[in-house]
């Protein structure tokens, strides 16, 4: 008895000095606690689940990667790679003896070059270099027996002069003739080849002057499906079809005919069919189109679209082992589930329900599949379903959560002033918060979706003190095309009501301050942040991040040249439209809203212009503002202490507005 009442005294001490421990809430340099796992494989025998993991280093100010392997019961784990660079892409080996990787040797300090195929033996050692491609290898697939790989290949650059190495001038001719991350387009294409695994000798598949992407062999390892948009400009559509090439006689079959965008070929176990994904329109280019599943019977040619009644956008299809059904994410209000779709009948079968996010499904032969999933209160987590559990198998995650302070987080639905019902996501410092200062956070895109997945920015905003709310605006996924299209050469508009419904609904319930607003966010986030300031007054401050207001700047500067010509007309054309597009900077001097604006120097996706225009007129009206401008950044920010310095930014510029 004694000896019981003593475990109890202590058992209890234990769990007082554990609920004393105080949690740290996320703040700005929580990012560097984040491990993030990415594209999972299970290998063949369903015994080790490879993937890799990439983590932000504040010492080196970089992102860095390694491959890791961990058992399917999740008890060991194994890490891969320590004497590479730039890990990602990795496979398993049909025969499950080795693991693949795209990578860098450390040996290449410069990075000079791009990416190479590495090859290791499961069991462990050094990963070996496999291919040594002058051009840049985009990605890469196994045959089924083993033998080979097909590789797709971006001619290699002969921009820098021999001698000095100085950049050789642009001398552009294409249509459209920039893209963010890549920069100015040049004329040099992807192709196909084939590399044997023993010779190590490369054959060419395809040439000429179309590229071709998304390659993948059929089981019998005889012919390869791929992607190509063979339309007389390409730069002038987003066409692509399905096409098949025969290994042996490299004559190629196109298998859809469909005008608008086909991809993500996927021959089924049995050979019999192919699997893709197609959009709905075809238009020769749609911003707001959603992909729905199809199949084509290899013999006849014949095709079926499997989801066409189902107004849901579709993605990452994965065949059963027995070639019957089709596994997919399916994106819906929120959430993203996985999926099985009968291909015979077209029937649709939920295999996940979570108010979560799954990505990167992978499975084998045996039906066994791995995934990443992550919830509003957890990032990416790997997950292996076998035998119709689900089983958690990393737990990359558990120290950063078992330290941090959360935000609640709920969802909820708004009415627009127009009876628009709109789906939102809510961040607060607690539960039981009123009248706080709000902060509307606003999505890019416009396709896309705020979904119930781990939302660092919105977790640091709350924390910081802020209401925070994310709004599904017209304009974004999860709720079907027609939402999606609804503002179709209509910027501005609907979307801003949506944006001004919530802040009301949140008004009205008490959580929110009406004296106390702001609102924020970065590309299309940001643009929609000018209009809604050019609309509503009682804003109290703003961060517009990669956003554009005078959209004529844009037109020539980004890369949605084919998305204006369709969707707007040329300028010189349409110029009334443009100019009602252009409301936020037209009318300036009626802005009351202290604002930063903020952009990145190489973006061309949202150039910087939009920001440093915006900035200059406010100057001149005497509007409270300040600009940030980040170094030789991209749309999207890759050194992490300017993502930091970023957070920092919002939480200054709000607190000192709104509290």
């Amino acid at each position: 008895m004694k000896l019981k009442l003593v475990l109890v005294l202590i058992l209890g001490f234990a769990f007082q000095l554990q609920a004393q421990v105080q949690k740290t809430p996320v703040s700005p340099k929580s990012i560097y606690a984040i491990q993030q796992p990415q594209a999972p494989k299970i290998s063949p025998d369903g015994k080790w689940i490879l993937y890799t993991v990439s983590k932000l280093d504040s010492v080196k100010d970089a992102s860095s990667s390694k491959l890791y392997m961990t058992s399917s019961d999740g008890k060991e784990t194994v890490v891969l790679t320590e004497q590479t660079k730039s890990t990602g892409s990795p496979q398993w080996s049909p025969d499950n003896k080795y693991i693949s990787f795209l990578g860098r040797s450390n040996s290449d300090d410069k990075d000079q070059g791009g990416r190479q195929v590495f090859l290791m033996d499961r069991r462990g050692g050094e990963p070996i270099q496999l291919t040594q491609v002058k051009g840049e290898i985009q990605s890469y697939n196994w045959s089924g027996d083993g033998l080979k790989l097909v590789l797709v290949i971006k001619e290699a650059s002969t921009a820098d002069t021999a001698k000095t190495k100085i950049r050789k001038p642009y001398d552009i001719t294409r249509y459209q003739f920039k893209q963010d991350y890549e920069g100015y387009l040049d004329e040099r294409k992807s192709h196909l080849y084939v590399f044997d695994i023993q010779s190590k000798k490369i054959d060419t598949l395809t040439q000429g002057s179309f590229n071709e992407s998304d390659a993948s062999f059929s089981p019998d390892s005889k012919s390869v499906a791929y992607v190509s948009n063979t339309t007389s400009d390409p730069d002038r559509n987003s066409n692509t079809d399905i096409f098949v090439i025969d290994l042996a006689t490299k004559k190629s079959k196109a298998i859809t005919l469909f005008k608008g965008s086909n991809e993500s070929p996927r021959f089924s176990p049995d050979g019999k069919y192919i699997a893709f994904l197609q959009s709905v329109s075809e238009e020769s280019f749609n911003m707001y189109d959603i992909s729905q599943i199809g199949v084509a019977d290899v013999a006849t040619g014949q095709i079926k679209i499997l989801t066409e009644k189902i107004d849901r956008s579709f993605s990452g299809i994965q065949w059963s082992p027995d070639s019957k059904s089709i596994y997919s994410l399916y994106e819906d209000d929120r959430k993203q589930n996985i999926v099985a779709v009968d291909v015979a009948s077209g029937d649709m079968k939920s295999i996940t329900n979570a108010e979560g996010v799954y990505n990167n499904i992978h499975g084998n032969a045996s039906g066994t599949m791995v995934c990443l999933y992550s919830h509003s209160l957890s990032p990416n987590e790997v997950f292996l379903f076998e035998n119709g559990v689900q089983r958690k198998i990393t737990r990359l995650q558990d120290e950063f959560l078992a330290k941090t302070k959360l935000a609640y987080v709920k969802g909820f639905q708004s009415i627009s002033s127009d009876g628009n019902v709109v789906s939102n996501i809510l961040y607060l410092p607690d539960s039981n918060a009123k009248k706080l200062p709000l902060v509307l956070f606003i999505h890019g895109g416009p396709v896309a979706q705020d979904e119930y997945n781990f939302d660092m920015s919105r977790q640091i905003l709350a924390n910081a003190g802020f209401a925070v709310v994310a709004v599904n605006y017209r304009g974004s996924s999860g709720r079907g095309y027609a939402y999606s299209k609804s503002i179709y050469a209509d910027w501005g508009n609907k979307e801003v009501k949506d944006i001004i419904g919530a802040a009301n609904h949140l008004i009205k319930l008490g959580i929110a301050d009406s004296t106390k607003m702001g609102i924020g966010g970065w590309s299309y986030g940001g643009i929609l942040t000018n209009y809604t300031i050019a609309t509503d007054t009682r804003f109290k401050a703003a961060v517009s991040g990669a956003g554009s207001s005078f959209q004529f700047t844009m037109y020539g500067t980004d890369q949605y040249v084919k998305q204006y010509d369709d969707e707007l007309g040329p300028p010189w054309r349409n110029f009334q439209k443009w100019v009602s597009l252009s409301y936020p900077y037209l009318n300036v001097q009626k802005i009351k809203t202290p604002t930063l604006f903020m952009a990145s120097e190489k973006d061309f996706n949202v150039p910087v212009a939009g920001a440093e225009q915006m900035y200059q007129a406010f100057k001149y009206e005497g509007i409270p503002t300040e600009l940030t401008i980040y170094p030789g950044q991209n749309h999207g920010l890759s050194v992490p202490s300017y993502t930091v310095h970023r957070y920092y930014r919002y939480i200054n510029w709000f607190s000192k507005y709104l509290k």
